[in-house]
C-alpha cells in the first residue's frame, strides 16, 4: 500500500494552504489557472487519492469488481460480460459495469471512479484509441489488480485474457483460396490492439503460405467508428485492382462495409465476399452478412477474465505474477 498524501502534504510541498489546494483539486474558478495545474500535476504524480477514497482504501475488501468495456450494445461484449458476472457471482463478488465508447479519455475516467469507490480489481477490455496505461498502472500501486481481456495492451506486463485468431484466420484464408478467391484484403482494427497486430501478420504469413500477392492498398485500418468503415471501404472499393474479398476486423465492421457495397451496386459473395470475426448470433439473422466469421468465443473469454482475477485478489503476493491465457478461435460458415 502506498503511504497516504493528503491535501495537506501537497500544501506544505508547494508552499499554500490547505483550503487552496482543496479548491484547486476541485476546479474551482477563483483559484489562477497556474495553481490549479501545479497542484493537479503535484497531486498527480504523488498518486493523491481524496479522503473519502482513502478510507475506503483501508478497508480489506468491497467485494466489487470494475469492468470496462467499449460498447454495451455490441453483442460481444454483453457475452463477455455475462462470462465475467456468472464466475464473479459464483465466488460473492458483484460486477459494475462502465463504458467507454472506444474513448481513452472516458476509458481514464471511469478507472478513476473505480480507484476511489475501491473496487477489489478491474477488469478492462482496451477502447480503440488507448495508447497510454499510466491510468491502469496506478491502481496496482494501490494494490488493485487488473486483468485485461479480448482487447489486450501492447508491450505492457499485464493479466491478459485474449483469443487466438490465428488458427481461424488461417481456415478463413484457406477456404477463401478454395472457392477460387485470390485478391484478398484486410480491413483492420487500431494499431495500438495486440489483436490488430495479431490480425496482420496472420493474414501476411498466409497469403505468403499461399502464394498469394497483396499490397498496401489492400491493408487498411479503421477505429471500428462506423463513419471511417465507411471512408476505409470506399477507398478499398474504387481501387483499379479492386480485391475480390475482404477481411473484416469484426462482425460490425463488416455489416458496416456491406452497406456501402450494396449502396454501390455490388453483388455481395459474387462481386465481393466478406469474411469477419466474432460469429455473433446476429449475422444469423442479416439477409446479407459476412459469408463466414471467426468465432472466438466471449463468453469464455469473459469467464476465463473472472477466473484469473479471482485467483490473483484470492492470492495477493501474485499482483506482479503476470500471465495469459488464450481461447483458440474456429472458422464458422455461414449455412453449415
Amino acid at each position: 500500500m502506498a503511504e497516504t498524501v493528503t491535501i495537506k502534504t501537497i500544501a506544505s510541498l508547494l508552499g499554500i494552504s490547505p483550503s487552496t489546494v482543496s479548491r484547486a483539486l476541485q476546479g474551482n474558478p477563483r483559484i489562477g489557472l497556474r495553481t490549479r495545474e501545479r497542484v493537479s500535476e503535484l497531486a498527480l504524480s504523488l498518486n493523491y487519492v481524496s479522503n473519502s477514497a482513502a478510507r475506503m482504501l483501508k478497508k480489506n475488501t468491497t467485494f466489487t469488481v470494475g469492468v470496462v468495456v467499449p460498447n454495451l450494445h455490441e453483442e460481444f461484449f454483453s457475452l463477455l460480460i455475462a462470462g465475467i458476472e456468472d464466475v464473479l457471482g459464483q465466488n460473492g463478488f458483484q460486477a459494475i459495469i462502465s463504458q467507454s465508447r472506444d474513448d481513452m479519455e472516458r476509458e481514464k475516467k471511469a478507472v478513476e471512479h473505480f480507484l476511489r469507490a475501491r473496487v477489489d480489481g478491474l477488469i478492462v477490455s482496451l477502447s480503440a484509441t488507448t495508447n497510454e496505461y499510466d491510468h491502469f498502472q496506478r491502481l496496482e500501486r494501490y494494490g488493485i489488480p487488473v486483468v485485461f481481456c479480448d482487447r489486450t495492451p501492447k508491450g505492457f506486463p499485464s493479466f491478459r485474457v485474449r483469443s487466438s485468431v490465428e488458427a481461424g484466420l488461417r481456415s478463413g484464408l484457406e477456404f477463401l483460396y478454395q472457392k477460387g478467391i485470390r485478391k484478398i484484403a484486410l480491413l483492420n482494427g487500431p494499431p495500438y490492439l495486440l489483436s490488430s497486430d495479431e490480425r496482420l501478420n496472420t493474414y501476411l504469413r498466409g497469403m505468403y503460405e499461399l502464394n498469394l500477392e497483396t499490397s498496401p492498398n489492400y491493408i487498411r485500418s479503421t477505429d471500428l467508428s462506423k463513419e471511417d468503415t465507411i471512408t476505409q471501404i470506399e477507398e478499398i472499393l474504387q481501387l483499379e485492382n479492386r480485391p475480390e474479398a475482404i477481411i473484416a476486423f469484426n462482425d460490425y465492421v463488416a455489416l458496416d462495409a456491406i452497406k456501402v457495397v450494396k449502396q454501390k451496386g455490388l453483388v455481395l459473395n459474387k462481386d465481393i465476399t466478406f469474411l469477419s470475426f466474432a460469429n455473433l448470433p446476429i449475422t444469423d439473422h442479416v439477409e446479407n452478412g459476412p459469408i463466414a466469421s471467426v468465432e472466438q468465443f466471449p463468453y469464455q473469454i469473459g469467464s476465463k477474465a473472472g477466473e484469473l482475477l479471482h485467483g490473483v485478489l484470492s492470492c495477493p503476493s501474485d499482483i506482479h505474477n503476470y500471465r495469459e491465457e488464450v481461447v483458440d478461435s474456429v472458422l464458422k460458415i455461414r449455412g453449415l
